[in-house]
């Protein structure tokens, strides 16, 4: 069992649930409330972008506690807060001594239960999310990954990024009755869990939980996720750059979504580093024998619903970017014929479990590497399941995966070069 920590769920009547995993750390206690809502949940056209909005503007105030008052109050307290958005939810996290739990806990239900935003804040922040976007759009990998997404999505809300379409993003300022509709849609207790790790006590967290969360309203709507048909045929895009920068190839095929179950996504992520990571044959082939590359990666993320394994390369020299992108395919089609060593695999799982393991050690990294399963599950069992579904994988069940979903049609590739082509 690799998640070891003994835990308590708690479920309140309008379904916010609540995890308390008491650790040895002492006095130091971590907050993390997921809200399972991210741009995946952004299904109506023209309104992209406002998961990630709504990270900007919890932190605005409300009418008990200003912005000013609030970030006070978090300073005396000496605490660490922060928040993120990904396609599948939206984290706040805020760690702080024990002693100001009951503290903690009123501000941060107040804001998820009474935030108020003024209009005029409203477009102020929603510009600040416009220079956000173009600050990411100015970094050619992350431009690569929007291009790829839009490519090879159809009808699903991946296709768009966390930050959302430009033109959407462009628009927001103008959509401040939209804000309120979807605050009021997502920030309820059904779809919020909180994590509390550190130097505490069950019966106290449910205490202050029931009497700061308790009368938070439940709500009743249910977003229609559009799911994707099957693609048939490779689809390919290429990113004309403005400025000098190295050339870069993305491939990527579609996955399986997150599953604690079943082998294929799994194998998948364990396809991604034999055959990617520093230590395959392709890295020392192309980065460190022919130096034709300089950066390889994989990046398999779980969501919620099926996505995309991506290998991404920045080539040193524009005439390679075909060399670069046949050696991806190749390798991903090598998967399909020979399955790997079982030494190899058994190497790559011990070293992704171990990894996993060594990483939880204090209350704030137990918390983080929780929160991104209890977006998915709602419970840390899900950790320990994955887990037991990786140590299954066998040598055949890669080949088969890979069988089953490096086939071309399923594969979408992204070029981009300062050189017109």
């Amino acid at each position: 069992m690799i998640f070891a920590y003994d835990y308590r769920i708690d479920d309140l009547p309008n379904g916010l649930r609540v995890i308390t995993v008491p650790t040895d750390y002492p006095n130091i206690v971590a907050l993390y409330i997921v809200v399972q809502t991210g741009s995946r949940n952004e299904v109506e056209p023209g309104k992209s972008g406002f998961a990630h909005l709504f990270e900007h503007l919890m932190f605005r105030g409300t009418e008990k506690y200003s912005t000013e008052k609030y970030d006070e109050i978090m300073k005396l307290a000496g605490a660490d807060r922060n928040a993120y958005t990904t396609d599948d939810r939206t984290v706040y996290h805020v760690t702080f001594s024990k002693e100001d739990l009951e503290t903690i806990f009123e501000l941060e239900a107040d804001r998820f239960q009474r935030l108020k935003v003024s209009v005029d804040l409203f477009k102020t922040e929603t510009k600040a999310v416009l220079g956000e976007y173009n600050k990411n759009a100015s970094n050619p990998i992350n431009k690569l990954i929007e291009v790829l997404r839009d490519k090879a999505f159809d009808t699903h809300t991946y296709k768009h990024t966390t930050m959302g379409f430009l033109s959407d993003v462009e628009n927001m300022p103008s959509m401040y009755d939209y804000s309120l509709e979807f605050f009021n849609r997502y920030y309820r207790p059904e779809y919020t869990t909180m994590i509390v790790v550190g130097d505490v006590e069950r019966d106290e967290v449910m205490r202050l939980t029931n009497r700061y969360w308790g009368e938070w309203q439940r709500g009743d709507y249910r977003p229609e996720i559009p799911s994707d048909s099957e693609q048939m045929e490779e689809r390919t895009a290429h990113i004309p750059w403005p400025a000098e920068t190295l050339p870069w190839a993305v491939v990527a095929y579609k996955g399986p979504a997150y599953s604690d179950e079943t082998k294929d996504m799994a194998a998948m992520e364990l396809t991604g580093s034999l055959g990617f990571s520093e230590n395959s044959p392709l890295y020392q082939q192309l980065v460190i024998r022919e130096q034709k590359v300089d950066a390889l990666f994989y990046s398999f993320e779980d969501h919620l619903d099926p996505y995309l394994l991506i290998v991404a390369a920045r080539i040193k020299d524009s005439k390679d970017i075909s060399y670069v992108k046949d050696k991806i395919t190749e390798t991903f089609e090598g998967f399909k014929s020979v399955a790997p060593a079982a030494a190899e695999l058994e190497s790559v799982k011990s070293h992704l479990k171990y990894g996993f393991a060594l990483s939880l050690d204090n209350s704030d990294a137990i918390a983080a590497a929780m929160a991104a399963y209890i977006g998915l599950r709602r419970t840390p069992e899900t950790i320990n399941r994955l887990f037991e579904v990786y140590g299954l994988v066998t040598p055949d069940d890669i080949r088969e995966m890979a069988a089953k979903y490096f086939d071309h049609r399923r594969r979408t590739v992204v070029t981009l070069d300062h050189n017109p082509r």
